[in-house]
């Protein structure tokens, strides 16, 4: 349980899984680009969505983890000013609704089009029966929502670098890890 405390830095097993969440998040998007590199029906075409879902799946359990984290230890201090800690607390719900809502959506596209859902060797089990047509609306929602995905992480690394280097705060160097003396 977190205690009320507050500190000048995350946790090093919260840095980690920030860190850990992006890396999964490049690799998530890079499987997806890149799969167009390939032929339709190639190995290597199919090797690249098997990664995407696997490693899309991996941000979901992980952002629970991630999560119970947040709760478990002290976080730093929030902005003393009103609308930057509004707009802090604003776009960190949805970047967790982001990592939590992709996965599931896309879960749920690979069931409604009667596909395995690979996990690292497992098979999991689909959410819906097959239905063609809704796996088409939720492929649609799920592409849309991983363009937003771009801009949000892209909007919270420039918010980041904007208080280090324009406001000369601690924000972006509480989230590194800590450098060795």
């Amino acid at each position: 349980m977190a205690t009320n405390a507050r500190t000048d830095r995350y946790s090093p097993l919260s840095i980690a899984m920030h860190w850990l969440m992006l890396v999964l998040l490049i690799a998530v998007y890079a499987c997806i680009e890149l799969r167009g590199l390939y032929p339709k029906g190639s190995d290597a075409r199919d090797a690249m969505k098997a990664w995407h879902f696997m490693l899309g799946l991996a941000v979901f359990a992980l952002v629970f983890v991630r999560m119970a984290i947040r709760f478990a230890t002290r976080s730093p201090s929030p902005p003393a000013i009103a609308w930057q800690r509004h707009l802090a607390t604003v776009m960190h719900g949805l970047l967790y609704a982001f990592l939590v809502l992709m996965p599931l959506l896309g879960w749920l596209a690979l069931s409604a089009d009667g596909k395995p859902i690979p996990f690292f060797g497992l098979h999991l089990p689909p959410l819906v029966a097959p239905d063609k047509a809704f796996a088409h609306s939720v492929e649609e929602v799920h592409e849309t929502i991983g363009t937003i995905g771009y801009w949000l992480v892209g909007v919270h690394a420039v918010a980041a670098l904007y208080h280090h280097y324009l406001l000369r705060d601690n924000t972006l160097l509480r989230m590194l890890p800590a450098r060795s003396r």
